[in-house]
């Protein structure tokens, strides 16, 4: 079974990420407050934490997850170029996977090599749109279909 487990948003470019418990996810503004929301195919970012240990295991560095700036952190769900045009239900939130998070030299700046690691295997996670206005919450069950 696949979880949310963190969640969060930059209210503001070129700050740090804001981590909530939960939040309203529309189909207007994606993330509540979040900077990047506006409707599209890259409106809501997820990422696994399962990915984001490998990428962690291999520049032997325990880096936070918000490094990689993802809306929504998921454990037990692996992502690959498979999974483009399937839904991911978060809770009540359902999500159209649209392509992968391309990681960008941000990355390089923030911690050396993390720009490159996060480039196999879809590492750096999934875009999505939003296909439901829906609260959801740390905790929520994660279905992919």
């Amino acid at each position: 079974m696949s979880t949310l487990i963190a969640i969060g948003f930059k209210p503001i470019k070129q700050q740090p990420m804001t981590l909530v418990t939960k939040a309203s996810v529309t189909c207007s503004h994606g993330v509540e407050q979040d900077f990047f929301g506006r409707p599209g195919k890259r409106q809501v970012t997820v990422m696994s934490k399962e990915q984001w240990q490998t990428v962690c295991a291999e520049l032997n560095a325990m880096l936070p997850w918000t490094t990689r700036r993802a809306n929504l952190l998921v454990e037990g769900l692996s992502f690959t170029p498979a999974h483009v045009g399937k839904i991911l239900q978060i809770g009540e939130l359902k999500l159209e996977i649209t392509g992968e998070t391309d990681p960008c030299k941000k990355m390089e700046i923030a911690h050396a090599g993390l720009e490159a690691a996060l480039r196999p295997d879809w590492r750096g996670g999934v875009t999505c749109r939003v296909l439901n206005d829906a609260v959801i919450n740390a905790g929520d069950s994660v279905l992919l279909s």
